[in-house]
């Protein structure tokens, strides 16, 4: 059961007490098939450890965060699969980052923790949300704009581009390129849902600079080990 809720998708301990507190009667299931909240509750020696699962997705259909239920392939969890698959590709490449030293890996760890911000803002379609969803979910042009003052920053540091390049440029470099392709189909999955009215432009446009942000670092990340850039050449047939 994942459960969004103010910024991002809780863990286990985190959605468990979400649950609780939007819904006071969700308790696991006793051997008679009732809920613990209708019997005395067990000592606190004997703690019951929650199960993982709770099949209620076993029909092939989850809940937004405004509590409606879609099917798992319906758009708006293509778009929050897909930026959760970007962040799961980014945390990859920190950890190929953060092992040659270079300062912007804790960048990437505050992109990961606005990955989850816009997981809630696309979770929370427009056309079933109540005014407090939105509140809590909304999701402003101050993350875009940080992205643009960091890319700025690194390119100033770049030599300028005169070819197309590959993905490339040692492990670091190569991750972050694969980051970027994974962004660009996030955005793509996104720009339908802000074109439906259903989320916001900034989301599309956080995506659109996070993958232009993506390029320039892994060629930072190039230049900084010495690693050479694969150019792109045209084989004549």
């Amino acid at each position: 059961m994942a459960v969004w809720l103010f910024g991002g998708r809780l863990g286990l301990r985190g959605r468990l007490s979400a649950c609780r507190r939007l819904c006071p009667r969700f308790q696991s299931r006793g051997p008679q098939g009732g809920e613990d909240g209708d019997r005395p509750q067990p000592s606190s020696k004997a703690v019951k450890i929650p199960k993982i699962y709770t099949k209620t997705g076993d029909k092939g259909s989850s809940s937004t965060f405004t509590g409606e239920r879609r099917p798992k392939d319906d758009q708006v969890f293509e778009a929050v699969g897909t930026t959760d698959e970007l962040s799961s590709a980014i945390g990859f490449a920190m950890e190929l980052v953060t092992e040659k030293g270079h300062t912007f890996a804790e960048e990437l760890q505050k992109i990961q923790c606005t990955l989850q911000d816009i997981g809630s803002a696309l979770a929370t379609p427009r056309s079933s949300a109540r005014e407090a969803h939105l509140k809590h979910t909304a999701f402003q042009e101050g993350p875009v704009l940080e992205l643009e003052r960091w890319i700025d920053k690194y390119s100033s540091q770049l030599p300028p581009l005169t070819a197309f390049i590959l993905p490339s440029g040692g492990k670091s470099s190569s991750a972050l390129h694969f980051c970027r392709a994974v962004c660009r189909r996030a955005e793509r999955r996104v720009v339908p849902l802000v074109q439906m009215g259903e989320t916001d432009a900034n989301v599309a446009k956080f995506l659109n600079r996070l993958s232009d942000y993506l390029f320039t670092v892994a060629r930072y990340a190039a230049m900084k080990e010495g690693s050479h850039e694969k150019i792109y050449k045209k084989h004549d047939v």
